[in-house]
């Protein structure tokens, strides 16, 4: 079960979550299968934990992990809805963590 914020239970739905797969990844080259995958790993991660209920910001939270990796893209986009973005300012932030994160990790990777 999925408690979502306001308390309320319900059943994990695997095609709410890739709808909002795929409305995040509109217009990007990601292949469905790409989004099935992402869909079936957080499914099976979850049924594994062990537990009868599961918080929604961490089915939220999965879902944005994994994206990350998938489409950068898509990942904001999925963001800023997920996490309601209020302002200019907390957008601009997170696409600054994005920034430094993609820095980060060519700067990691062997000079040709």
């Amino acid at each position: 079960m999925i408690v979502k914020k306001d308390g309320t239970r319900e059943e994990f739905s695997r095609e709410k979550v890739l709808r909002g797969l795929v409305r995040a990844c509109e217009k990007r080259p990601v292949p469905l299968e790409v989004l099935e995958n992402v869909v079936n790993d957080i499914e099976k991660e979850l049924r594994s934990c062990g537990q009868a209920e599961i918080p929604s910001n961490d089915v939220g939270e999965k879902v944005m992990e994994r994206l990350y990796h998938v489409d950068e893209v898509a990942y904001v986009r999925f963001a800023s809805v997920y996490r309601q973005f209020k302002d200019i300012n907390v957008f601009m932030k997170e696409l600054e963590e994005l920034l430094a994160q993609a820095r980060g990790s060519q700067s990691s990777l062997p000079n040709d």
